[in-house]
């Protein structure tokens, strides 16, 4: 049995390329970098950005839901009581009057859209404070960044919308109650 010389060939090859590669290895340059001229700075979201705009969208479904039935069922004059509007007052007035669960209705019109607030803000807001180093002043700097994600920032708008929204309609029902 005659040995295969395409191998060993390509073996030699191999080797040659291996050897050339190592000392390119060897020979290069590695760069100087100064730790205390380096600003250290590493931006972590506190959360995710796309999961936090998933968890936004579900937060305000249900105030945007409450919403849309106010405007239907004013603006369509639909007064029946079997209406999917007049469904929602119902049921939002029916939590209103249970003892125990009365705290349940301004925590899902107001306190959700806040949350969502909280939680988009918390995804793209980055604060960094940088202490003196011995080639800057004597400064300490505080820095914030906002990244600009899109669904984020229009959650953030429709949640504070929805917020205020809702906490003018209580100031201007509880001042028509007490004239």
């Amino acid at each position: 049995m005659q040995p295969d010389h395409r191998f060993c060939i390509i073996r030699a090859i191999n080797m040659k390329e291996k050897d050339g590669f190592l000392k390119q290895m060897e020979n290069l340059k590695v760069p100087e970098v100064n730790p205390q001229e380096h600003p250290q700075l590493v931006k972590m979201a506190i959360m995710n950005a796309d999961r936090s705009a998933a968890l936004g969208v579900w937060l305000i479904v249900v105030p945007c839901y409450f919403l849309f039935c106010v405007f239907m069922y004013y603006f369509s004059h639909i007064r029946v009581g079997t209406s999917w509007f007049a469904a929602m007052f119902t049921l939002m007035s029916s939590l209103d009057k249970t003892p125990y669960i009365d705290f349940l209705g301004p925590v899902i019109l107001v306190l959700l859209p806040i949350i969502c607030i909280v939680i988009n803000s918390l995804a793209i807001i980055h604060v960094s404070v940088q202490k003196p180093g011995p080639q800057k002043s004597k400064v300490r700097e505080f820095s914030v960044t906002v990244k600009i994600k899109l669904w984020n920032i229009l959650l953030i708008l429709l949640s504070l919308a929805i917020a205020v929204i809702f906490i003018g309609y209580v100031m201007t029902e509880n001042i028509s109650m007490s004239n």
